[in-house]
């Protein structure tokens, strides 16, 4: 296993405007964060505002460029690539100033770090000339990674024509990293997309040299091993080498989410510490044979990776349990960095939204055209544009960007399920059924409750940067996780890696549950709610389904009542409230598998 000796800590992706420049704003202090390739139209206008406020050249791509979606994401990555280090020559260049950039990077730092405890020997004890050549030597960027959604992969067309499957978003996005002088990584999430997957070996950055140096590297977001070994060695039998498995809770995360039947945190982490020399060299063989069949360099040794987690973390005891229990190598901390205006683009109404919210303000929604569960905040102003469409008998969004037009119900080709064009063809669909009242507003609302999130979650971006919303509009779509409940305040980046390195401690209520208590929670809450609203009587497959996600659960509330007594000190506060509180939810599982004749 191998680890950074900077930060412990990254900040995944979230959304599609909240992290588009994170990386300019963090990485020069040593900070790991993850651009989205969804909006590359976003992306042209940020870089329009970048290269005005840097005194850059500037060349609008426009759509009468050839491949423009992949040159956008190109010139954007470039900027941000030139911008990061630009900033880091200048925390360099302080590094005989006390109190200046230098040091503050060092502060950052987590105090186990060695390269912040050697700073501060050299300070004290070596001249200008050693300092200078140690500084240039150890302080380096954080890597600037990017997202691609690899379900977003809409066909694109020209002149009525169907274009090659290379000119699809997904595939233009990696196109357009690919070609970027970015060294980060590219986290594919969402699921397995074995096409847009094959056409990573296109590109030579991904594959390595003699000494297994990976120009850009392959992060596979996943939900559990099983995924994570099948996608591996897909991506393996093509020469494409996984450089990091990050692993996100199902439900308790922000964004899209994604059910895994009832697995949990805990447990899943369990099985890759035990397992993560098999997925080492199982994964190595197959990559080493198709490496020789390619005719391509073979690296001297096996290629490392790295095992990261995220979702739900929210205190400094969680972070260093996760860290040293489960052999890992980095937490994500996501939703908390929304409350971080150094970090991350969040409007001001929104900002006092997040600040406010609790447990009933943050709900699982089903307003995600993509038909996948969605972690919402109540009131967002994208939302209250929705309903007054509705209320104005006018549901459905002008589709603008066109990102989520995947469904064909009704046209030859795709269009959003949030759209006016779709609504509308759906709602006079509904009328033909001869519905009751009741069965018809149910179902009309289950139309219209989508939205128009492919511009809702970039406009935080385009307001924070004062930049024309005219064709967007500005209505703000934002997709916390449950734990937003128990951040309350905006805070400086220092405050917050502070908060994360326990130098400090931001969260003001008593009453939040450990990590694992809430995951768990909230799967019941989740399966409770499946039950509720499956029609009666269920038939096998549902009720097998149900079965199989209450059992995991049991499972998991078993494995978490074994595991406190064999860990360090640092998690003693909890073991008592612990065991008290998984009784609790593992009572109340019981009866729900009693009232529903499961398990």
């Amino acid at each position: 296993m191998f680890r950074t000796d900077l930060h412990t800590f990254h900040i995944p992706v979230m959304g599609i405007g909240y992290t588009i420049d994170t990386p300019i704003k963090v990485a020069p202090w040593g900070i790991s964060s993850v651009i989205s390739l969804v909006d590359d139209l976003l992306m042209e206008k940020m870089r329009a505002w970048y290269s005005k406020k840097w005194d850059l050249p500037f060349h609008p791509i426009t759509d009468k460029t050839e491949d423009s979606r992949a040159k956008r994401i190109t010139a954007y990555l470039d900027m941000v690539d030139e911008l990061v280090s630009k900033k880091v020559d200048e925390i360099k260049q302080s590094s005989l100033q006390i109190g200046g950039a230098c040091a503050r990077y060092m502060e950052l730092l987590p105090d186990t770090s060695l390269v912040k405890q050697s700073y501060f020997q050299l300070f004290q004890h070596s001249n200008a000339l050693e300092i200078k050549m140690w500084v240039d030597k150890h302080i380096e960027a954080g890597s600037i990674d990017v997202n691609i959604m690899t379900k977003l992969d809409k066909e694109n067309y020209k002149n009525g024509e169907k274009l090659p499957a290379a000119f699809n978003d997904g595939h233009a996005a990696l196109r357009g990293f690919a070609q970027s002088t970015l060294r980060g990584a590219i986290v594919l999430s969402a699921g397995m997309n074995p096409r847009l997957y094959s056409y990573l070996d296109q590109f030579p950055d991904f594959f390595p040299d003699a000494d297994g140096r990976l120009k850009k590297k392959i992060i596979l977001k996943v939900s559990d091993f099983r995924s994570a070994l099948i996608q591996g060695k897909f991506l393996a039998k093509k020469g494409l080498w996984v450089s990091e498995y990050r692993i996100e809770s199902g439900l308790n995360c922000g964004g899209h989410a994604f059910a895994s039947q009832g697995e949990l945190m805990g447990p899943i982490l369990e099985l890759f510490k035990t397992n993560r020399q098999q997925l080492h060299k199982e994964v190595h063989a197959i990559f080493v044979d198709a490496l020789m069949s390619k005719n391509l360099m073979i690296p001297s040794s096996m290629l490392p990776f790295k095992i990261t987690v995220q979702g739900g973390v929210g205190t400094a005891e969680e972070h260093q349990f996760l860290l040293e229990n489960y052999d890992l190598n980095s937490i994500g901390w996501g939703t908390p960095f929304l409350l971080v205006p150094e970090a991350t683009n969040v409007d001001k109404d929104t900002l006092d939204l997040l600040c406010k919210s609790t447990e009933k303000d943050l709900y699982l929604s089903t307003i995600s055209p993509f038909g996948v569960p969605f972690n919402s905040l109540r009131s967002n102003t994208k939302d209250l544009e929705k309903e007054q469409n509705i209320l104005l008998g006018s549901p459905g969004a002008h589709c603008t960007k066109k990102f989520a037009q995947l469904n064909k119900e009704f046209t030859e080709r795709a269009i959003c399920t949030a759209s006016k064009q779709y609504q509308k063809l759906k709602i006079t669909e509904l009328k033909t059924k001869n519905l009751t009242d009741t069965e018809y507003q149910k179902a009309y609302r289950r139309i219209v409750e989508k939205s128009c999130i492919c511009v809702g979650l970039g406009t935080s971006a385009l307001l924070n940067h004062h930049l024309d919303t005219t064709s967007e509009g500005s209505g703000v779509s934002v997709c916390p996780g449950p734990n937003m409940a128990y951040f309350s305040k905006p805070v400086s980046l220092k405050t917050m890696v502070d908060h994360i390195y326990g130098r400090t401690n931001i969260i003001e209520r008593s009453d939040r549950k450990n990590i694992f208590i809430n995951e768990l929670k909230i799967n019941i809450d989740y399966l409770q709610q499946q039950m509720d609203d499956a029609p009666q009587p269920w038939d096998a497959k549902q009720k097998e389904n149900f079965t199989v996600y209450s059992n995991q659960l049991l499972e998991g509330i078993d494995y978490y009542k074994h595991l406190f007594p064999n860990t360090k000190d640092n998690m003693a506060i909890f073991r008592n409230t612990f065991l008290d509180e998984l009784g609790v939810l593992e009572r109340r599982l019981t009866a729900l598998q009693t009232v529903g004749a499961i398990g």
